[in-house]
Order: C-alpha cells, then structure tokens, then sequence
C-alpha cells in the first residue's frame, strides 16, 4: 500500500466525522501507519452536508486533501450525487443501499458494495450507530486496517456507557462486509 485516499460523506447527524476519525485513528495509532483527516461541514448543526477526508499510507503525507478517493463511503443520497464524479477509476464505493441507489454512471471499473446501515442500526437500538456499522464495513471488505486496530479506535472515541452497543455495530458491519466479499472473518 503506497497511499489509499478516502472519503466519507453524508448528512450531518449521521457520524460521518466519527467515522473518518475512527478510520484515521486505526490507522495512525493502532495499525502505525500515516494518516491525515480533513472534515468539512455545512452551515447547520444537523442535516446538513458534510465530509471527511482521510488518507492512510505507509509514508509520511504531504498533502491531506483528497480530490479523487479510492475509496469513497457515502451514507446520504446527496453525498453519492456530490462526489461519485471525484471517485477514481478502480475504485471502490460503499454505500448506504436502503438510502442510496448506485445507478449514476460510476467510474470505471469501480467495485461497488451497498450495505443496509442504517436499518442495521435500528435493528441494534440506536439509528445513531450507522457510523459503526459503515465504519465496520469498510474493515470488512477493504483490508486497509485489521479488525483490532478498528475494534480499539471505536472503543476510544465512543461514548462511555456505550461500548457494548457500538462494538455489535461494528461487529455487524464487519461480518457484513466479510461475507458479501466472501471471506472467513
């Protein structure tokens, strides 16, 4: 791996930040690469549009900005709309499948896998978890991070009191993404 860009995008409200902190995060501390994070939101607190950008490699970075990701996470239809055009060709696209529909003419060779997040959430007791479970996915069928770098980045950047529910929203996604990629995990 020379340098892997990623960026997430969605709504604010749903983690997106989180998600690019915890996917810096594994990287950076737990899995001792580089990483470097940018976010960016609308003018509203919530439901707004908002990104993160986040590169990981295995040398120093010198530029954080990422104009055409490798990797693009997108949770709201609004995101798919805004930065699908910026994904490069051979890429990989992860997507919220019950909000989103990957019919926009993607980039060549782009491999696209749809997970249902937040209906995963729901079914675990808190819509908020999306994140973790996109957060998961990405773990699941990317092989960027190990599992236990991601596993010790959601347990330092969640809420206390709210471990055990954001560890099954990261198991989810990750089993997830294991078996739709059809690996053992």
């Amino acid at each position: 791996m020379a340098k892997t860009e990623i960026r997430v995008g969605g709504l604010g409200g749903q983690g997106v930040i989180l998600c690019g902190i915890i996917i810096g995060k594994a990287a950076s501390i737990y899995d001792k690469k580089h990483a470097t994070l940018i976010q960016a939101f609308g003018p509203e607190a919530r439901g707004s549009a908002c990104s993160a950008q986040v590169t990981v490699a295995d040398k120093p970075i010198g530029y954080p900005y990422v104009k055409n990701p490798d990797i693009l996470v997108v949770m709201s239809p609004d995101a798919y709309t805004q930065f699908i055009p910026q994904l490069k060709p051979n890429g990989m696209l992860l997507y919220e499948s019950e909000l989103i529909t990957a019919d926009q003419k993607l980039p060549a060779g782009v491999k696209a896998l749809g997970i249902p997040a937040t209906r995963f959430a729901e079914e675990l007791g808190r819509r908020l978890v999306l994140n973790i479970v996109m957060a998961g996915f990405f773990t699941g069928v990317t092989d960027l991070l190990s599992f236990s770098s991601v596993e010790k980045a959601v347990l330092d950047s969640v809420p206390r009191g709210t471990e055990d529910l954001n560890m099954r929203a990261l198991r989810k996604g990750y089993e997830y993404g294991c078996q739709l990629v059809g690996k053992g995990n």
